[in-house]
Formats: C-alpha cells, sequence, structure tokens
C-alpha cells in the first residue's frame, strides 16, 4: 500500500512500546541485552521497527517502557532517538521500572507498565494511545488503523494477522463476525477458531491496540484496583473489553507497508535463534521478503561513525570478498570469503577464513583460517585462529548453544571455555 501522508489522527496520538520482555528463548543473546534491544538487519535494533512505523505514521509523541536488562537498549534510544523537539510538539520519553508508584512495584504486566505512567502520558494530552510491542520485524502505518479506530466507534481496535489456523495455537486469536467486531479473545487456543468465510485461517493478536486515552484510562485505574488482576493487556483487560465493550480487529494486510519489491504482508517474530538467524539470512537474498532499502519508509536506527567497509588482497586463495552478504560500515575483509552473511559495525575477518549462512554481531574478530557456517556470534566475540564451526554436530553442540535446526549461538565465554 501507498503510506498516508495525511497523518491526521497521528498527530492526535501518543505511541506507547513494551519493551520490557527478555525474550528468554534466544538464549544468551538476551543474557545483556532486552529482546527489543537485540541487534538485527546489519545495523539496526528490533524495536526500531515499531519506532520507526511510528515516526513514519506520523505519530510524534513516543513513550518506551523498559525494565529486563535495560541498559544495552537505552543507551540505543537515547544515541538514536533524541532528535525529537519540544518546540515542535514532539516527545520521546525512556520510561524505566522506577517504583513510581509504590517503593515494591516494578511493572507487574503489560497494562501496569502503562498505568504506570498515566501521569507521563497525561501531560501530553493525546486523544488516542497506540499500544505496541517493540520485539516483532514489520512495517505498518498506524494511521489507517486509527482510522478504522474512529470509524468503527471501537472501544479498542486490536491488530491482526491472518494465519493458518492450527499455527494460531500459540497466540492470542479473535472469533469475529462479518464486520470483524471481536466476540471472544482466547489465549493460546488448542482449536482456534477460523474467519467467517475462511476456515482455514485464523486471526492472531500482533500486540497492538488502539484506545481512546480516557477510556484506557478508566480501563486501566480499575484493573490496578483489582488484587486478581494479572496486569496485562491480553490476559484481563482485551477480554474485559470483548465482553463488556466493541473490540474491532484491524487486519494487518490492509495496513502493511510494502515497496514494490515485497510481495507479502511481511510480520516476523524473532524470538528463537532459529527464526533470528533465519529473518536475518532472508535479507541476504537478490529479492528478500522484507525490504529495507525501501526509502519511503525508512528504518531510523543509531549509526555509529565508522569508516566504509574494506575488502582487501587479492591473490588466488586469499582474495577479500563477500557474495549475497550485507557488510556494515567499519568492517574490513583481509582475504576471506564471505557467502550469504550479514556483519554488522565494525567486524574483522582475518585472512584465509571461510564464513558461510552467518550473522555476526558488532565487532567481532574473526581469526585467520577459520571456517565457519551456520552461526549467530554475539557482539565483542574474538574467534580464534583456525575455528571451524558447522561441520560436526555433536563438537559443536559440546561447545556451542546449538539450536535443533543446527544454527550456532557462539559467545565470548563459550570460546573462552575452549582455551
Amino acid at each position: 500500500m501507498t503510506p498516508n501522508r495525511s497523518n491526521r489522527l497521528a498527530r492526535d496520538a501518543m505511541a506507547f512500546v513494551l519493551a520490557g520482555g527478555r525474550g528468554s528463548r534466544l538464549m544468551e543473546l538476551t543474557d545483556r541485552r532486552a529482546k527489543p534491544g537485540v541487534y538485527f538487519g546489519g545495523k539496526t535494533r528490533i524495536i526500531d521497527f515499531a519506532l520507526s512505523n511510528a515516526l513514519n505514521s506520523g505519530i510524534r509523541r513516543i513513550g518506551v517502557a523498559t525494565q529486563y536488562k535495560a541498559h544495552s537498549l537505552i543507551r540505543h534510544l537515547t544515541r538514536g532517538w533524541s532528535f525529537m523537539r519540544a518546540e515542535r510538539n514532539e516527545s520521546f520519553d525512556i520510561l524505566p521500572a522506577s517504583q513510581r508508584v509504590s517503593e515494591d512495584a516494578w511493572y507487574r504486566g503489560t497494562a501496569d507498565a502503562v498505568f504506570q505512567n498515566i501521569d507521563i502520558v497525561e501531560s501530553y494530552a493525546p486523544r488516542y494511545i497506540v499500544v505496541l510491542a517493540g520485539d516483532h520485524i514489520y512495517k505498518m502505518d498506524y494511521e489507517v488503523m486509527l482510522q478504522q479506530h474512529v470509524d468503527s466507534g471501537a472501544d479498542v481496535t486490536l491488530g491482526c494477522l491472518e494465519v493458518p489456523r492450527m499455527e494460531a495455537t500459540g497466540f492470542g486469536v479473535m472469533h469475529v463476525d462479518e464486520k470483524d467486531v471481536i466476540h471472544t479473545f482466547i489465549e493460546k487456543p488448542a482449536d482456534p477458531p477460523g474467519i467467517p468465510g475462511n476456515p482455514d485461517m485464523a486471526l492472531a493478536s500482533m500486540g497492538i491496540y488502539v484506545f481512546n486515552t480516557d477510556y484506557l484510562f478508566e480501563l486501566l485505574k480499575a484493573d490496578a484496583a483489582n488484587p486478581s488482576s494479572s496486569h496485562d493487556f491480553g490476559k484481563d483487560l482485551i477480554p474485559y473489553v470483548v465482553k463488556n465493550g466493541k473490540a474491532v480487529a484491524h487486519r494487518f494486510s490492509t495496513s502493511c507497508v510494502r515497496s514494490e519489491y515485497e510481495a507479502e504482508a511481511y510480520w516476523r517474530d524473532v524470538g528463537t535463534v532459529d527464526a533470528y538467524f533465519e529473518a536475518n539470512i532472508d535479507l541476504t537474498a537478490v529479492t528478500p521478503a522484507l525490504d529495507i532499502y525501501d526509502t519511503e519508509w525508512p528504518i531510523w536506527t543509531y549509526s555509529e561513525l565508522a569508516a566504509p567497509c574494506k575488502f582487501v588482497h587479492d591473490n588466488e586463495g586469499r582474495r577479500g570478498m563477500a557474495i549475497s552478504s550485507l557488510v556494515s560500515g567499519g568492517c574490513i575483509v583481509s582475504g576471506s570469503a564471505l557467502k550469504r552473511s550479514l556483519l554488522f559495525t565494525g567486524v574483522r575477518v582475518h585472512s584465509y577464513s571461510s564464513i558461510e549462512d552467518a550473522v555476526i554481531l558488532p565487532h567481532v574478530t574473526i581469526g585467520a583460517g577459520s571456517k565457519l557456517s551456520r552461526v549467530v556470534i554475539d557482539r565483542g566475540v574474538s574467534i580464534p585462529d583456525g575455528l571451524v564451526v558447522g561441520e560436526d554436530p555433536e563438537i559443536d553442540a559440546a561447545r556451542f548453544r546449538r539450536t535443533e535446526k543446527g544454527i550456532c549461538l557462539i559467545t565470548q565465554e563459550m570460546i573462552d571455555k575452549l582455551v
């Protein structure tokens, strides 16, 4: 679709991004950082997609709630997202869990994260609140969703994906009528309800909600006073609105932003090491499913100051080259070959190495003569000379975190144990 440039409703909205989750299925990648702060796509972080969608949609009030191991994420946000200007009626607030309501209360759930910051949200007086999960990869024009919310007279509008019915068992699933009014909202059902007229598909929640601000505040205050609540949007607030108000589903296919090169409505939860690896490697295709080169809908981020990437040596067996790969600034590929790989900022690959199907995070050094395939290497790791990964599953599993699909996650602590 063509992005909506009128931004009539977006200027009256505030985006509240929930970015406190650990993402434990990413294993050691989230030992030092929250899932929204994990690197993705060669130079961005996962959270940059939700934030860029808000900015590109015309929303100029943004708050980000953080909690789990937030330093890396907060540092990224302060460096990359501090360009909002109060004199232009813009704001960007980082909202760490800081016991603002009670001395013993961190954020107890997604709804509580918004409740604890009601006074900050109120100070900006937005008419609408767009609640966003900060840990998914997609491009979406929230103005389209806001317009549907207003036109339908909904109390809450839920962003949803159309997925094969039996693949929806891990989502919150909506049972809707022909007008997409939600009659039931079920968390992780064993037998998901189908879509009217398309029973083999189901509507799965994206974790995106649009509320009128006044209505949301009433819900949050009532929820905070309920001792039996888990203070979660999906478990508590949304089922309440479905039962007692009007909840409407918004289909992602109607607001997904696609360039001329994107055939599908792209959305990914990169919540496992395998899914994270696959989504990154997919970007190396000639025509990837996600177009990160789309200048009409840019993905904003913090870009480190770095020299251009460099490829050196041109001798047989020692040639710096890359095929179907993304290589960021500050990288030096010295007499080695890359294939279907992503190198984030400042990676050094020394001579006579072979790198294939690799996701290499910033400031990694790869020693001479290494042979690495199907790997994810965490930030700052020093790979010793001659290391071989991807040829012997048993050896790989004994040394590194090896997934069911044969991807090896490598951290510095794992390398240190090899010595």
